[in-house]
């Protein structure tokens, strides 16, 4: 009887080929994962290549380290008003300035021939308004004399009526002269209430503009003073007293206006400006306290204030000394101490370690009782600091945990430590 000879795969017709090629697929898929599976969630260490820490009933003491910047307290910038050639420097950054010092000259031929135009214009519109001004003074005169003039023609037409009304004299006078003499009267007499109630409503009228004219007219006085003063502006000079740190500047350049010149730093003291991770943001307000320590003696600060902004995962405090500031501070010197977020408080305590960096606290790895294994266990974790961390729960005192790097450590479930 004939044995079946078994040909390999590769020798084998075309048409079985496929379906062993899956299978042998499948086997190798197989395999890879009963391997790769259990390796993906576990894994060997060694003892003395982790750190361990225990998990304590204690005190959480509630502050953050502080590294922080000594800055100026205040800084004036200096900008140029009005931009020009620059023509004189008369100061160079590290010198003394005092208030009022001229610190450069600046010239701007189109800017002194626009200010002699607008000051022509606005001493024209003056002389208008005082014009007119004159002219409201000189109707109320005038009319003030008519009213006189009236009343001068009433008592005289009166007097000449009164001495003429006698018989002898009637009889020596005409009738026409008495009948004129009495028109004359009685005119005036008509006229006198017109000329009283245009005295009146002109009097109102020229009531009610003075003000607006005074106004005006100290408005285009102040006008002037400032189209004036843009001239003065070619003069940079120092607003206040302090020492000028910076001013770069070179004969015969061109500045434009708002660009800035230079600054000056008052003799106000110093504050510290320091970086804070954007996880104390909410917990961060003016008036909190912290201290450094400079040359073993320890400085006490208050937040003054907080800059919301974000940037690189940090945002910017300012901190004031209370009361003397230290001596010998130089600006940019570099300072570390502690900044209290609030009180020390009874809590279940965490040494703080690289392993918050990959959890973000939501898991770690507890320690058996004998030491040679540690399971993955999620937690909740509160309060940080630079030393300790608030356990809230998933950790008991006197459990043992791995606080160093869980860098790799993503998937693993299990740790088992070799020595």
């Amino acid at each position: 009887m004939d044995t079946p000879l078994l040909l390999p795969w590769w020798r084998k017709p075309r048409w079985q080929r496929p379906a062993i090629a899956v299978a042998g697929v499948a086997l190798l898929l197989l395999g890879g994962a009963m391997l790769l599976g259990p390796a993906e969630r576990r894994v060997r260490m060694r003892a003395a290549g982790v750190s361990v820490a225990t998990v304590e009933q204690g005190t959480y003491r509630d502050f953050i380290a502080l590294r922080g910047s000594v800055v100026p307290h205040d800084t004036i910038v200096l900008d140029a008003l009005e931009g020009g050639r620059v023509d004189r420097i008369l100061a160079e950054a590290g010198d003394t300035v005092a208030e009022g010092q001229a610190l450069v000259e600046l010239s701007n031929t189109q800017l002194e021939l626009d200010v002699l135009d607008r000051e022509g214009r606005l001493v024209q519109s003056i002389t208008q308004l005082q014009s007119y001004e004159t002219q409201l003074e000189q109707n109320r005169v005038g009319n003030l004399k008519a009213l006189v003039a009236i009343d001068y023609d009433i008592t005289r037409l009166q007097r000449q009526i009164g001495r003429r009304a006698t018989a002898a004299v009637r009889a020596a006078e005409s009738a026409e002269s008495r009948d004129a003499m009495q028109d004359d009267l009685d005119r005036a007499l008509k006229l006198k209430p017109l000329q009283e109630d245009s005295n009146r409503r002109q009097e109102e009228l020229r009531t009610r503009q003075l003000p607006q004219i005074h106004a005006q007219l100290e408005k285009l006085q102040q006008d002037l003073r400032i189209t004036h003063s843009k001239l003065d502006n070619l003069t940079v000079r120092a607003p206040v007293a302090g020492l000028l740190t910076a001013l770069d500047l070179k004969i015969g350049e061109n500045r434009n206006r708002g660009e800035r010149l230079g600054q000056i730093t008052p003799d106000t003291g110093n504050k510290l400006a320091a970086n804070v991770d954007e996880y104390y943001l909410g917990r961060l307000r003016a008036g909190q306290s912290a201290s450094v320590e400079i040359d073993g003696r320890a400085w006490p600060l208050t937040v003054t204030r907080v800059y919301p902004q974000v940037k690189d995962g940090t945002f910017v405090v300012d901190l004031a000394f209370q009361g003397l500031a230290p001596p010998g501070l130089l600006p940019g010197q570099s300072l570390q101490g502690r900044l209290a977020l609030g009180r020390d408080e009874p809590a279940l305590t965490l040494s703080s370690g690289a392993f918050l960096e990959r959890s973000g606290g939501d898991y770690a790895f507890v320690l058996a009782p004998d030491g040679h294994a540690a399971e993955r266990r999620r937690i909740k974790l509160g309060r940080r600091n630079a030393e300790q961390v608030e356990v809230l729960s998933g950790l008991a005192a006197g459990e043992r945990v791995i606080v160093s790097t869980y860098d790799g450590l993503e998937r693993i479930e299990r740790i088992e430590l070799t020595q």
